[in-house]
């Protein structure tokens, strides 16, 4: 009887291996067990913050203002609050899962202990179009404030064809892909020594952003918030959708999960802290902004805070400061969420889903060859495209991984009551189902071209998932055993 039942069991049917799922306990295990991997452990709360505000805190403010404002007018206040509190939702369900569950993985991680293997694949798809083009869109706007400090310093310029892409008229957008390069070898230097790097950087982008809110804030005019809604609602929530692109980075302190001392204690609490901190200076600086100059004025794609301070103080100092200080910051978001993107695709790769050569460490506990290969790969995307699709691309994309952090909260309250809570969702279960309206609410408000893009992205993952991931799973592999047993 067991013998004509062993075939059956050898090839479980399709559905079966869709929504397989990873068990909880093994997740911990391969994290903080017997199991666990060879990456080290350093980080503590303040590391961890500086990782959630080093990849946060960056090009939502510095760059994609100027894109928001013409959207929304002076009402991009509005939309940053909108963003805020979906990311809010969201860090929230974060800070319970990160703290049941301190896997590398993230969203990926916990889709695959609650919603199963394609849901799991799925989601870190997604994170791979989050993480890997977000780099690329930082790295342009990098080039932005290179450019623009060269101009303030030396009255020279780069050569256009060396600062865009082809699309945009240039040839290839040097500055884009040294940064991510140069985030690379910092990577390659060790977890320990990349963090503390990030720390000083985020210190620096946080005092300049300080500095600007403080000088600008004294040319506030009434007059500049009138009309505050031109483009009307609509307006707020589509500027909205492009700015949520600003708060990916409270999930970067999660993947940093099996290279934290402490996971349970400290995650949650670096994910919120790092969130609040965030939204509240991103809320006083487009305010600051706004207020100063008349948001007529703004035009896509230009360095638009430099260039207010300029015409406040009628001194092109402050500007030079800011600007100098706007590389700085910049480029630890390029080290923070490239290092994000690595630890993504280390979990992927060691459940088998992706090649193992993604989940090889060195000597020192690093995924080489992972970040070798990632960070080539974003340095090219980020020569040869513009920033604006590449934004738009990542907000979906997080939107997406977002909405499932939240259904999984509600997956494992229902299905495993009993797990320890180091951080519990306040007024579940309907806020995680806000969680994700939110998260629809601001997908469906962006454009058909967006949802294509995402739509092929998503279409060539099915076609990487059934022809390789699928077959190569460890838990395909599990199953086997058991057979052979």
């Amino acid at each position: 009887m067991v013998d004509q039942k062993a075939p059956e069991r050898a090839t479980p049917a399709l559905r079966e291996r869709l929504v397989r799922r990873k068990p909880v306990e093994k997740l911990v295990a391969e994290a903080s067990g017997p199991e666990a991997s060879g990456l080290r452990r350093h980080l503590g709360f303040w590391h961890l913050s500086m990782i959630g505000i080093g990849a946060t805190l960056g090009t939502g403010i510095f760059v994609v203002l100027g894109e928001a404002v013409p959207v929304a007018g002076p009402a991009v206040v509005l939309s940053f609050v909108l963003a805020g509190l979906t990311a809010l939702f969201s860090a929230l369900a974060y800070a319970e899962m990160a703290g049941m569950i301190p896997a590398s993985g993230s969203a990926y991680s916990y889709s695959y202990a609650t919603m199963g293997e394609f849901m799991a694949w799925v989601c870190g798809w997604c994170l791979m179009l989050t993480y890997g083009v977000s780099v690329a869109a930082i790295g342009v706007g990098w080039g932005q404030y290179i450019n623009e400090f060269l101009h303030l310093t030396t009255g020279m310029t780069l050569p256009q064809e060396f600062l865009f892409g082809p699309m945009e008229g240039g040839l290839i957008n040097v500055p884009a892909a040294v940064v991510v390069l140069l985030a690379m070898f910092a990577l390659l230097a060790g977890v320990r020594e990349s963090t503390r790097a990030n720390a000083v950087m985020v210190l620096i982008k946080v005092a300049i952003l300080v500095m600007f809110v403080g000088i600008s804030v004294t040319a506030v005019r009434e007059g500049n918030f009138a009309p505050f809604m031109p483009m009307g609602m609509a307006g707020v929530s589509a500027a909205g959708a492009t700015l949520f692109f600003s708060y990916i980075g409270f999930d970067s302190v999660s993947t940093a999960s099996e290279e934290a001392k402490n996971p349970q204690r400290d995650l949650p609490r670096a994910i919120m802290f790092s969130l609040v901190l965030v939204t509240a200076l991103y809320c006083l600086v487009a305010f600051a902004a706004v207020g100063a100059m008349n948001w007529g004025r703004f035009s896509d794609g230009e360095t638009t805070l430099a260039g207010i301070l300029t015409a406040v103080t009628g001194t092109p100092v402050w500007a030079v400061v800011f600007a100098g200080g706007a590389v700085l910051a910049l480029a630890s978001v390029v080290l923070v969420v490239l290092y994000s993107q690595t630890r993504i695709l280390y979990a992927m790769s060691r459940d088998g889903l992706i090649p193992a050569l993604f989940a090889k460490l060195d000597a020192k506990g690093t995924p080489r060859a992972n970040t070798l290969i990632t960070s080539v790969f974003v340095a090219v995307l980020a020569a040869f495209v513009p920033l604006g699709p590449l934004a738009d691309a990542t907000s979906i994309g997080t939107l997406f991984a977002f909405a499932l952090v939240n259904v999984a909260v509600l997956v494992l309250r229902r299905t495993r009551p009993d797990l320890p809570r180091a951080f519990r969702v306040p007024g579940a279960p309907v806020t995680p189902l806000l969680g994700v309206f939110a998260c629809v609410f601001l997908v469906v408000s962006m454009s058909m071209s967006v949802w294509v893009a995402f739509g092929a992205w998503l279409l060539l993952g099915l076609v990487v998932y059934f022809a390789y991931g699928m077959r190569r799973s460890a838990l395909e592999d599990d199953a086997a055993a058991e057979v052979r047993a």
